[in-house]
Order: C-alpha cells, then structure tokens, then sequence
C-alpha cells in the first residue's frame, strides 16, 4: 500500500494532467518507445519551441485525468508506452512535430488524439499536421480580402495616368 505522502504527489499529478488536457485545444497521444535519448531530447526541444507541453506519463494516470470528461474515449488507446503533447493555443503545432518525427522514426506512433475536447484518430491527426501554421493562413485571408483593393486602386491609378496623357499641357502664362 503506497504512502500518504506519495498517494497525496500522485493526486496531485492527476489533478495537474487534468488541468493541463482541459485548458489544451489541442493534444496528441503517442508511443514514443523505440526512440534514443538523442532523439527524444530533440523532440522536446522542439515541442518546447512551439509551446507544445510534452509529458511521458502512465497509463492509468491519464485514465483518472480524463475520467468523467469528454476525453475518456481516450482510454481505448492508453496501452503501452505513452506520452502526451498538448498546446493551449496552436492547434497544429503538436500534429506536425509529432508526425513529422513518427515518420522519421518507424516505431514511434500517433496513438490518438483530440482538439477542443472532441476525440479524433490518427488519420485526422496526419490531416491536421499538413494544414498550414496559423500565421500562413492568416496571411492567406488577408490576401484574399486586400486582392480586391488592390486591384480597385490599380484601376482607378490607370484611370488617372490616361487622363493625364490625353490631357494637352496648358501654355505657360508670362
């Protein structure tokens, strides 16, 4: 029988994991076994990077944490080694790095995961790891909004230039 003292750490780890999974829009779920301490750190310092939380945790501490809420489907997945990435404002900083690594690395795998507390599978993960970052898409609408604008202000430019060609210069007065 465990401690109080280590029973009260673990609950307080749960509660933590819960906290972290809850404020997340999005997580990623994986098996991280099979890689190096190398490449595992490598990893991190990239998470880290992107403002991706990355924990290596077990099993049964991410079924108590999501016990009761949206994300217990979860738990069908939570078999073997796991680790779980989480953001709190980029949906698809933790997809692209996490994929881009599994296919790098052949027995490190996308388990499953989610986005604003909606369960989604691996296929939906790789989906999401190859949409553009926020800024390339936010780039993109402005674009799309100032094209229009753009090509009024040219029209209106070439308007004033023929005008000024046809106009004929007045004399000048003495």
């Amino acid at each position: 029988m465990p401690s109080e003292k280590i029973l009260e750490a673990k609950k307080q780890e749960v509660a933590a994991l819960s906290e972290r999974m809850k404020g997340a829009c999005a997580g990623v779920v994986v098996d991280y076994k099979g890689i190096s301490v190398a490449d595992d750190t490598v990893l991190r310092t990239e998470l880290r990077q992107a403002g991706v939380k990355y924990t290596v945790t077990k099993n049964t501490m991410i079924k108590l944490a999501i016990s009761g809420t949206s994300l217990e489907g979860l738990g069908e997945v939570l078999e073997g080694t796991t680790a779980i990435a989480t953001s709190d404002d980029d949906y698809t900083a933790a997809a692209k790095i996490l994929c881009k690594f599994a296919d790098t690395h052949k027995k490190f795998t996308i388990k499953s995961g989610y986005i604003d507390g909606e369960i989604i599978d691996e296929a939906r993960i790789k989906s999401l790891a190859k949409l553009p970052s926020r800024e390339t898409l936010l780039s993109m609408v402005a674009n799309v909004f100032s094209a229009p604008i753009a090509a009024f202000a040219r029209a209106v430019q070439a308007i004033a230039d023929k005008n000024n060609e046809e106009t004929p210069a007045l004399p000048a007065e003495n």
